[in-house]
């Protein structure tokens, strides 16, 4: 097995990001707890900042209001933030009731 997932999904880069500020513990095969700071989330994965020791491709294990547990790959990352992409894309019923969640001040939220 190679050292990383072999991503071939289109750049989803443009989807809608909600901002939030949502800490959690990621499980990682390698390293096991991983502790992420997300700042922006949308249906198709999110953004974390802070410093990470993983790998393009390398998955991680969240889990998330209403969503439950979910994979994400790193799809990229900088000195000071990465960008993970979910395995698979969050149905919009959920996605709302999850941002309701995490962002429950209504002028912080994107109008839908």
């Amino acid at each position: 097995m190679g050292a990383g997932a072999q991503l071939t999904v289109t750049d989803m880069r443009r989807a809608t990001r909600h901002p939030v500020d949502h800490k959690v513990i990621g499980e990682h095969r390698r390293l096991g707890d991983v502790h992420l700071h997300i700042v922006n989330l949308s249906a198709h994965g999110f953004m974390a900042d802070g410093q990470l020791e993983l790998s393009r491709g390398e998955r991680v294990v969240i889990r998330l209001p209403v969503v439950g547990r979910i994979e994400a790959h790193l799809i990229w990352a900088t000195a000071e933030r990465a960008g993970f992409q979910f395995e698979r894309i969050i149905r919009l019923d959920d996605f709302i009731r999850m941002i309701d969640t995490l962002q429950p001040n209504p002028r912080l939220r994107r109008s839908r």
